[in-house]
């Protein structure tokens, strides 16, 4: 199984960097480069415990379909979302939150298994591993932006 581990200090409040990383509409906007669009389950607002949302994006110029749904949920501090259709033999997205002053410390955990066996071990080495940190990093990129100016109201409504 590969590991992606990163963390990110952000400006804001916990309860607003929380919202936004589980947020259906800034998702969206954060991952217009692969045209990711949520069709299915919550496809809008905050997701929650239970929910499950399922995904259509273009990745590697392969339009593809992922089904992951939200495990475990502590707000403002914890929640994870799990893979339950799609192309990974597995993926399991940690987020953590902790403030710290007037920081937040945000803490994403990625881990994932491609199908394949030992070609998917190589493929992720060369390609793959790097590629979903790129996307995360873009991603919480967003996050940063949305929560350290009044953007977040845009995507939250004040929530």
């Amino acid at each position: 199984m590969s590991k992606i581990k990163l963390t990110t200090e952000i400006n804001s409040e916990i309860h607003i960097c929380f919202d936004l990383a589980r947020s259906i509409d800034l998702h969206e906007i954060s991952t217009k480069k692969t045209n990711e669009k949520a069709i299915a389950g919550k496809t809008s607002g905050l997701i929650a415990l239970n929910e499950f949302v399922t995904w259509e994006a273009t990745h590697f110029n392969i339009k593809q379909k992922l089904t992951t749904k939200i495990t475990a949920f502590e707000r403002p501090y914890y929640f994870v979302d799990e893979q339950l259709k799609g192309i990974f033999k597995s993926f399991r997205h940690e987020h953590r939150f902790e403030q710290i002053k007037n920081k937040v410390v945000m803490i994403d955990v990625f881990e994932f298994e491609s199908p394949l066996g030992l070609l998917g071990k190589i493929f992720n080495k060369l390609v793959l591993t790097n590629y979903l940190q790129n996307l995360l990093i873009e991603r919480n990129k967003i996050i940063k932006e949305y929560a350290e100016t009044d953007k977040w109201k845009l995507v939250l409504n004040g929530k």
